[in-house]
């Protein structure tokens, strides 16, 4: 079981990473402009929480985010020493280009699953996560 899970992961991933190509958006950095749609600035450990990440990779994920300018990371004004993140107007604007795509995409993959319960697999996989 664990086998498949990992190969069904990696095609998934690699189906969307192709989808959101036209956008220059991998499926984990359109999963993580998603966790900062909202209308205020994250704290970075919420972030990495809610994304199933440690600060570590949530830090390297982000880097090219801020490079393109999609991304803010801002120092917290209550503790200096956290930061907090932000979509750009930029990063909005890609987001919002990109969603359409990914619910595509997530129409597509439903559709492979008509066989199945999509609701079903979905409660299965976070039962894994």
């Amino acid at each position: 079981m664990c086998l498949h899970a990992q190969r069904a992961a990696r095609a998934l991933a690699r189906r969307y990473d192709e989808a959101l190509r036209p956008v220059g958006l991998t499926n984990g950095q359109f999963s993580l402009l998603m966790s900062l749609n909202r209308p205020e600035p994250a704290r970075m450990g919420a972030v990495a929480t809610l994304l199933a990440m440690d600060h570590t990779t949530l830090t390297a994920n982000l880097k090219p985010l801020e490079r393109r300018r999609l991304v803010s990371i801002i120092i917290d004004p209550q503790d200096r020493r956290g930061r907090l993140l932000a979509l750009t107007k930029d990063g909005i604007a890609v987001l919002m280009k990109a969603l359409p795509i990914w619910e595509q995409e997530q129409q597509a993959v439903e559709g492979l699953l008509a066989g199945s319960a999509p609701d079903t697999v979905r409660a299965d996989l976070r039962a894994l996560s």
